[in-house]
């Protein structure tokens, strides 16, 4: 069979219709019942379609469990705020930075030349700082946003395991270990 011909047959069982005359055919394990076309077996092979069904109502227990929380998407408003309120506290200290060499220079004029070396070298630390305050905000971020995603990973491997290891069951918690009490 073709590449192309293939294609249309998966986008038709896809949409729940026979490949062979396009009419609805809603279990494709079984023949179809409008022009006779062989199944074409169960959705995961090696499985019957009773098995199937037990393996699909497994895993409709488990949907609730492997579902994003609504709190596992929220924003990190405060982070996002603070990393701004730092940035712009940067960018007034260059400001105030170029008020400052423009009106030691013209009050002063070269008199004031080594006061403002000082003080510049002062103003760009400190602003390097406030904008380096800024970018841990954001990085911040980002590691809030990974460790969302590895608690989601986790607990969706937890569910797999527990699916294909002990039956879809979760297993019985370990005894707890009694120890002497010592005075």
């Amino acid at each position: 069979m073709s590449e192309r011909n293939e294609g249309r047959d998966m986008i038709a069982a896809g949409e729940g219709r026979c490949p062979s005359c396009g009419k609805e055919r809603p279990d494709l394990a079984t023949p179809c019942p409008h022009c006779g076309a062989a199944p074409l077996g169960p959705m995961e092979p090696g499985r019957t379609s009773a098995e199937q069904a037990a393996a699909d109502a497994r895993r409709g227990m488990w949907d609730a469990v492997m579902q994003v929380r609504a709190s596992d998407i929220e924003p990190y408003v405060g982070l996002r705020y603070l990393s701004k309120l730092f940035r712009l506290m940067a960018v007034i200290l260059i400001v105030l930075l170029i008020a400052e060499v423009v009106t030691g220079l013209l009050s002063e004029g070269a008199v004031a030349i080594p006061t403002l070396i000082g003080e510049i070298s002062r103003l760009i630390v400190l602003g390097s700082l406030l904008w380096a305050m800024g970018d841990l905000a954001v990085l911040l971020i980002d590691i809030g946003h990974d460790v969302r995603a590895t608690r989601i990973l986790l607990g969706r491997q937890a569910v797999h395991h527990v699916e294909a290891h002990h039956g879809g069951t979760p297993p019985a918690p370990p005894a707890a270990e009694k120890r002497p009490k010592t005075p």
